[in-house]
């Protein structure tokens, strides 16, 4: 079993080397299936998708912006921002 901790560099050093998308540098995609938006405390919402190609994606909401990659990487992201792991970075 790996570790919050390994998890977590190994989903951010990916998340680094992810597809990020602007609206200026292509159209918005119409084929990903967005769930209900996740909205934490001071209305922070987050919303997940899947494209039909298979890739996850995560963005905000009121945005056309969001990142891309395999369900797996987002997968392990989201357990170890769970996990505590990824704390250093709200302060």
């Amino acid at each position: 079993m790996i570790s919050p901790r390994a998890a977590a560099a190994a989903a951010m050093s990916r998340a680094n080397h992810t597809e990020r998308t602007a609206p200026a540098a292509r159209p918005t995609r119409t084929d990903i299936a967005w769930s209900e938006p996740f909205c934490s405390e001071g209305a922070n919402c987050f919303r997940l998708g899947r494209g039909t190609d298979g890739r996850a994606h995560i963005g905000t909401t009121g945005s056309a912006a969001y990142v891309s990659d395999s369900v797996d990487a987002l997968r392990a992201l989201i357990s170890a921002v769970k996990a505590g792991a990824a704390d250093h970075l709200l302060a």
